[in-house]
């Protein structure tokens, strides 16, 4: 192999190697704002926890809305404050390409509010106000045995649901921001900047 001809394939090969070897240092890009994906092992231990879909009972891990402003919404289909539920798909639709994302955990703790089964809870949902942001199976959310969910959002907040359509907001990093009552609506502008501040976080 002629001199000059085995200098170049000596410095090229050098060259290839050291871009491989950068390109391996670089880390990925994240997405534009927040990164949309989170690894398992940064699922805060909050929602590390599991719970069955209203419409099909199908089970889902919380843990894939790990880096997500949360609200979380106790919900009953005949309360004064069902009609929160419109409200409350607004706020998911306005905001829910930014980051938040609204659960409805149905429950017939309060007034026997919510006798339906699950399908007929799914169903008024969707064909009454349109519901989107996801829904789980009924459960229990206050007294000595809430779900494991609200056992921890009581736990963190001091502050059990006194009634139907209660609100939690947890904050992008898995914590507890704040909670706000029944009578605090989707639009009120407390309970909306509070979704804002923790969406700029």
């Amino acid at each position: 192999m002629p001199k000059i001809f085995a200098q170049f394939c000596a410095v090229s090969s050098l060259t290839l190697a050291a871009a491989a070897s950068a390109l391996a240092q670089t880390p990925a890009p994240a997405a534009a704002g927040h990164a949309a994906t989170v690894a398992p092992a940064s699922c805060p231990a909050i929602l590390k926890q599991t719970f069955k879909r209203l419409q099909d009972e199908a089970p889902q891990d919380l843990c894939q809305y790990a880096g997500k402003v949360i609200l979380v919404v106790n919900t009953a289909s005949y309360c004064g404050f069902t009609k929160q539920y419109e409200g409350l798909e607004a706020l998911y639709a306005k905001y829910g390409s930014k980051g938040l994302v609204v659960l409805g955990f149905p429950s017939n703790d309060f007034g026997q509010q919510e006798p339906g089964s699950a399908k007929e809870i799914a169903d008024f949902c969707y064909n009454t106000y349109g519901v989107k942001f996801p829904m789980f199976a009924k459960s229990v959310v206050s007294g000595k045995n809430p779900n494991p969910l609200y056992a921890d959002l009581i736990k963190a907040t001091g502050k059990a649901p006194a009634w139907n359509f209660h609100k939690y907001l947890i904050g992008r990093d898995g914590k507890v921001i704040t909670n706000f009552g029944s009578k605090v609506t989707p639009d009120d502008k407390q309970l909306v900047g509070a979704v804002e501040k923790a969406l700029a976080s």
